[in-house]
């Protein structure tokens, strides 16, 4: 079989990943050099601990377990088992991560809550003052500006995978084909578009007005910290943001601590990992109306500063670089991914949202079980 898939961010590489290890041929074209967009601009956090029960954890759990797999046949993902800690400061907080630990599905996401002497001894980077952490066990991270690039690498290895990038496609062609800008036509048995957030041009061309929206984000990255991060690190406001934490105590906490103003007006919460070279990936904002802003605003990122030198319990390194990003979300959040025929061998996937990093080798290995690849 062959199969040709277009995008080379992390949910195109991933389909291009089981197509191949399935012993297909891969025929991959990127309209860019390589992959510029949310697959590169986020935490390559594998993000376990907030996932809403059912499928969505499922899916969670079963990436988590890909991303292992592959990462120890593919080094240049750097993956590490890091887990995270949420730390939490007062009783309302406290109550959210109790509540957590109550859910059926704890044990799978490898929830435990510990003493802040316990968080220290876990991350002893964690200075600052805090009562206790929501530890999550099943949390992991890899490199996400080079872990397309590590793939393909691994992929081209094969002999039964091609990349054709800069090449912007164009129109799809029949069934099983699709032409590139340059006139070109690459056909095979099967056509995946993973077109991230371009929803118009051609998509809207093969499947109309999908059910997707666009998100915009604002992140950081500092110097070396200088000494390890063992953990990813998130702060309460997560709990107010991912749906495994929705409970009455959640509602408590909204009715009865305030979030931050700039926190609030930005849709804030702290997510942080370290990378390889000892920077810290710092995050986030979230944008939804349309049409998004050109510039990045400065408010977020002191308040992200100030929560984590809180924390930290010690200055930032400097700021090394500041980004924007854009990445697709189902409208119907509790959906994992779009993922539509929209011609005889023809299939859009795209839409899983802040979750493509963590979701992608499940969602691509259930295409391919549900295309019989």
């Amino acid at each position: 079989m062959k199969v040709i898939v277009v995008g080379a961010g992390v949910v195109g590489t991933m389909h291009a990943w089981h197509a191949v290890e399935r012993g297909h041929e891969v025929v991959h074209i990127e309209r860019e050099a390589e992959a510029r967009g949310a697959s590169l601009r986020n935490f390559g956090q594998i993000w376990v601990s907030g996932r809403a029960g059912g499928e969505e954890l499922d899916t969670a759990l079963r990436a988590r377990e890909l991303w292992e797999g592959i990462g120890a046949r593919v080094p240049g993902l750097g993956f590490r088992a890091i887990g995270s800690l949420t730390p939490v400061r007062n009783a309302l907080e406290l109550a959210v991560a109790e509540a957590a630990l109550a859910r059926p599905d704890a044990a799978a996401r490898g929830y435990e809550l510990l003493t802040a002497d316990e968080a220290r001894a876990l991350n002893p980077v964690l200075r600052g003052k805090f009562e206790a952490a929501l530890r999550c066990e099943r949390d992991a991270a890899v490199e996400p500006r080079t872990a397309q690039l590590a793939l393909r690498e691994a992929l081209l290895a094969t002999g039964r995978y091609t990349f054709l990038p800069n090449r912007e496609v164009r129109d799809v062609v029949g069934e099983h084909a699709v032409r590139d800008d340059r006139g070109e036509v690459h056909s095979g048995d099967a056509v995946v578009l993973c077109t991230g957030a371009w929803l118009s041009g051609l998509v809207r061309e093969v499947a109309g007005e999908v059910p997707v929206r666009r998100v915009r984000l604002q992140m950081m990255q500092t110097d070396p910290l200088g000494e390890p991060l063992t953990t990813s690190v998130a702060d309460a406001d997560s709990f107010r943001y991912y749906p495994a934490y929705a409970s009455g105590a959640l509602d408590a906490l909204n009715a009865g601590q305030a979030q931050d103003p700039t926190a609030a007006a930005h849709r804030m919460q702290l997510l942080m990992v370290q990378r390889l070279d000892g920077g810290l990936t710092i995050g986030d904002t979230h944008e939804y109306e349309h049409p998004f802003a050109f510039d990045t605003l400065e408010d977020p990122y002191e308040h992200l500063t100030r929560v984590v030198e809180s924390f930290l319990g010690r200055p930032l390194p400097k700021i090394r670089r500041r980004w924007a990003g854009v990445y697709a979300q189902c409208a119907d959040t509790t959906r994992v991914v779009h993922r539509q025929k929209v011609r005889d061998g023809v299939w859009l996937v795209t839409g899983p949202g802040g979750r493509g990093m963590t979701c992608s080798p499940a969602i691509a290995e259930t295409t391919a079980n549900e295309l019989g690849w």
